[in-house]
């Protein structure tokens, strides 16, 4: 048994560092599934089994603990970045700058609070509240990555080491935080006096998607004596609107349309554009008909196929500028992006793992599927030289000093801030780099789990030696009360001025809150009680400015206001 008693003692071997490791990850993950009234902590369970090992001396040497805890980090906020980066600008469009501008005030608030009881119910003139307060804050708002740029910066404001670790605070407030989270925003139906089933059904009769980008299939008769003899580029010019002509029914002959081809009286097309814009179509062409084309007995088949864009030659390419219709003699009518139908509009840019559906003759087809690369094993195949460009662009661009007057230490984004910025980028810009940031949602979340896990299960190691004397000796009943006020005082105010001011739905106002929080059981518990899509829409739309101001705000706290 000597053999056993030395694999579980001797912390500086790689067997029993990967066994902790193991064994606190895996039973992390295990007693997180457990659901208490519906609700469960998920991965963050690591955090409470790595602080049971730590207390009860189930360790590792301090350099490893350090090396996996900031190698976590970033490989959990570099996947978040390029997973939210094609989204991060445009979801400052129309409807999402008003949802992300109540983010901001929700995330201001939760700051607010979190000073007032720091000058409320603590000593100020010691030097471990206030960044203690801070890691109750990020427990309380559930932002794990806020965590762990607030410990990096403090490693910059005391560097001669810290008698006290802010994740003793973070675990304190993290329970009631998920807890206060779906609290608050059932208070908020209350408050407002919401009724659920009106809201489903008026979310439900609303439900078009977005008229101008879903697309609208419909046979048309040309009636319009003006089109008669004009080309469809001329008519498309006249319309001024995206249009898709995939079929021409002239004479008893059917055919695919290029720009040049000329429209007559009596012809039948089929046209493809937005939904907002059919009727304005209709009426400018002729009205919808029925028709019996029996494509089987034309010279040639035409064939409708979905192809997917795996080259990344075709990366940030502009769909108008690929010329389908007058090259390739094909046209391409819809356009799927992570599950998404979107009108093919002439300003797209292609992105690797888009779907396209092309229609034409067979071999024309087969041209532009080779064009496209479709290739289902490439798009499979990860592209981990571009993450590893990125986390070492990120972090040189994280340890930049910005000397900032008022501040006694220079800023850094740190490991946290420099590899979610450059990853965010790299995910809306990337390909005018020639670089595919494509990688599939389950290698995403593959490696956004493992990052997630290594760092939550190192932060509870190496805070569980002192957890108990801060925790349940010192101030930690503080902590909880403390973090439920900076959990539900905020959504509180923000989800009555959503609901009341803005009118706001109640399911797009409990996904935005979510999102604000970055919290995914909250949006679990949406989505449970809502018919339709309204919440992960409003999750979405919120969800990568907050988490990077949540990083952000967390280091500006730590060298702005903490010092020894």
């Amino acid at each position: 048994m000597d053999w056993l008693i030395k694999l579980f003692t001797t912390d500086d071997s790689v067997a029993h560092i990967v066994l902790l490791y193991s064994l606190v990850i895996s039973l992390g993950v295990y007693l997180g599934k457990i659901k208490v009234g519906g609700i469960s902590l998920g991965v963050t369970f690591i955090l409470f089994v790595g602080i049971l090992a730590g207390h009860i001396g189930f360790t590792g040497p301090t350099g490893t603990l350090n090396f996996l805890q900031d190698f976590g980090l970033i490989l959990f906020v570099f996947m978040i970045g390029l997973q939210v980066g094609p989204g991060f600008f445009e979801s400052f469009g129309k409807g999402g700058l008003k949802l992300n501008l109540l983010a901001c005030l929700a995330i201001l608030l939760n700051v607010l609070v979190m000073f007032s009881c720091y000058f409320a119910f603590f000593d100020t003139t010691d030097h471990k509240n206030l960044p203690m307060m801070v890691g109750t804050m990020y427990g309380a708002v559930t932002n794990t990555p806020g965590l762990g740029a607030a410990k990096e910066a403090l490693y910059s404001v005391f560097p001669n080491g810290m008698n006290f670790d802010i994740a003793s605070g973070y675990a304190c407030a993290y329970p009631l935080g998920v807890i206060g989270i779906i609290g608050a925003t059932l208070a908020i139906r209350f408050i407002c006096k919401v009724d659920i089933d009106k809201e489903n059904a008026l979310l439900t009769e609303a439900e078009g998607d977005n008229p101008n980008a879903k697309p609208h299939t419909m046979y048309l008769r040309v009636e319009n004596s003006y089109i008669g003899g004009r080309t469809l580029q001329e008519i498309t010019n006249f319309l001024n609107r995206d249009v898709v002509c995939t079929r021409l029914m002239h004479n008893g002959e059917l055919s695919i349309p290029s720009t040049d081809t000329v429209f007559h009286v009596n012809d039948e097309i089929l046209i493809v554009c937005a939904e907002a814009d059919a009727e304005a179509v209709a009426a400018f062409i002729g009205p919808q008909i029925d028709v019996d084309w029996h494509e089987e007995e034309q010279p040639q088949q035409m064939v409708s196929r979905r192809i997917v864009v795996t080259n990344s030659g075709m990366n940030g390419k502009v769909l108008s500028k690929l010329h389908f219709r007058s090259v390739y003699g094909v046209n391409v009518t819809r356009i799927s992006r992570q599950g998404m139908d979107l009108f093919a509009s002439n300003n797209y840019r292609f992105q690797v793992g888009d779907r396209i559906m092309v229609v034409g003759f067979e071999e024309n087809v087969q041209r532009v599927a080779e064009l496209m690369g479709n290739s289902e094993r490439r798009l499979n195949a990860p592209n981990i030289a571009t993450i590893f460009v990125g986390v070492v662009v990120g972090i040189l661009f994280g340890s930049l000093p910005l000397a900032i007057p008022g501040m006694p230490v220079p800023l850094k984004l740190g490991l946290a801030g420099g590899p979610l910025i450059i990853a965010i980028l790299l995910g809306r810009f990337g390909h005018r780099m020639k670089l595919v940031t494509y990688t599939t949602t389950s290698a995403n979340m593959m490696l956004r789990e493992i990052g997630l896990a290594l760092f939550l299960a190192s932060v509870g190691i190496k805070a569980g030696a002192g957890f108990w004397d801060t925790v349940v000796q010192g101030d930690g009943l503080k902590y909880v009360y403390t973090g439920f006020l900076i959990t539900i005082i905020p959504i509180l105010i923000v989800g009555t001025i959503a609901r009341l001011k803005y009118k706001l739905n109640y399911f797009t106002v409990m996904g935005a809150i979510a999102g604000a929080y970055t919290d995914p059981p909250a949006l679990a518990y949406a989505n449970s009680v809502c018919s339709v899509e309204a919440p992960a829409l409003g999750y979405s739309t919120v969800y990568p400015l907050s988490m990077f101001l949540r990083i952000l705000v967390a280091q500006l706290i730590i060298l702005f206001c903490c010092g020894a």
